[in-house]
């Protein structure tokens, strides 16, 4: 992301974020710059700019990732705008239990950032009558390493030394792998404070499998658990509660997709990959490691197969992707054009664009492709 154009949106973005905060969005019929809506739901305004309502109506109930609430928010906000009379609810309590209700039939979709599991999928059967739960993927981006240490502005770390001080073996700030990779840094001799998420999270297991696939020696965990596996450490609830911690604790490191350090002002690692130089959580750096990944998903699904210990030049490799899951067939009536509309402008480049405010990455292009021509044939 170039931060000269970043400077001049994250004051609106970060604002949308507070004033969207409440999961429960109003419709937002009182936009100044509205005007009256047009047959089918759409309005002509440029609030509501060129997303299709297509019948949208109703209440559309959702749950899942924490990882993607940010990005969820102003997705809602800008659809909420352009369509009367509807209401989004979006539910971030972790990509676990958002998986749990959609397979309860309690949400249209879910939002998850791993794939579904074979067992999920198929008990995802008995809710999709005649299909099956398939896996979009639509919001990309860095996990930031964040962390609070007074003096020490650029600190770097590599996947060894990670996984070594969230599996307790490194404990101290000046231990000599850290001090070794930051030559020069005045690291002081206390302790560090890790911390970890106490949900089920899909932010947990991207960093299991980074570590678990770039530093296999120093990560001996299942690297599928959605759970935290190690032992040791402090446990905060969701994304924002880890930020909190980090943010209000000395000595403090965690993990947390990049809008959470912005908006908090916290600082984050740069990550020795083994490149010609280390590199940071930035969204362009992310992108151009989630454009190398492959499709492994097959028919409607578009699970991504990622490669976590890449060393291309400027690839930040601890990166995540947040799927919206769906029935392919077997969606409930009443929910089915709210579903695919909100879907389709998720999904859309607008849609897409507005990632970049929130410090999110949009899919690749040929990904976004996908997903854009599968969003339709939803039933």
């Amino acid at each position: 992301m170039k931060l000269s154009r970043k400077n001049g949106l994250r004051a609106s973005a970060i604002g949308a974020l507070v004033v969207s905060g409440a999961l429960v969005l109003s419709a937002c019929g009182s936009d100044n710059n509205s005007e009256p809506t047009k047959g089918g739901g759409e309005k002509t305004s440029a609030a509501a700019s060129n997303i299709k309502c297509d019948g949208a109506k109703g209440q559309l109930l959702a749950a899942g990732s924490s990882a993607q609430k940010n990005a969820m928010d102003l997705w809602v906000k800008n659809f909420q705008a352009a369509c009367d009379g509807v209401e989004v609810n979006y539910q971030a309590i972790g990509s676990g239990g958002g998986i749990t209700k959609f397979n309860q039939g309690q949400v249209a979709f879910a939002g998850s950032d791993s794939a579904l599991k074979d067992e999920e999928v198929a008990e995802s059967k008995k809710i999709c009558k005649g299909g099956t739960g398939v896996n979009l993927p639509m919001v990309g981006g860095p996990i930031a390493i964040g962390y609070k240490l007074e003096g020490v502005d650029n600190l770097v770390l590599d996947a060894p030394t990670l996984a070594k001080i969230f599996d307790n073996k490194i404990t101290k700030w000046n231990d000599p792998a850290i001090a070794k990779l930051n030559p020069g840094a005045k690291l002081p001799d206390s302790t560090i404070q890790a911390f970890h998420r106490s949900d089920e999270s899909g932010t947990t297991q991207n960093l299991g499998k980074y570590l678990s696939t770039a530093a296999p020696a120093d990560w001996k965990h299942d690297p599928k658990t959605k759970s935290w596996p190690a032992q040791g450490g402090q446990a905060a609830n969701g994304s924002s509660g880890v930020a909190t911690a980090v943010k209000d604790a000395e000595g403090s490191i965690g993990y947390f997709e990049l809008s959470y350090a912005t908006a908090n002002k916290i600082s984050t690692v740069s990550i020795n990959t083994g490149a010609s130089a280390p590199v940071a959580a930035t969204t362009e750096n992310a992108s151009k490691a989630i454009a190398a990944a492959k499709v492994k998903g097959t028919g409607s699904d578009v699970a991504l197969s990622l490669d976590y210990a890449t060393k291309a030049e400027g690839a930040y490799p601890l990166v995540l992707v947040t799927y919206e899951i769906a029935c392919d067939k077997g969606n409930k009536a009443e929910t089915l054009p709210t579903l695919k509309a909100f879907l389709n402008y998720a999904i859309s480049e607008e849609g897409q664009k507005v990632l970049t405010d929130a410090d999110y990455a949009p899919m690749p292009a040929e990904i976004a492709a996908k997903v854009r021509a599968i969003v339709p044939t939803l039933s």
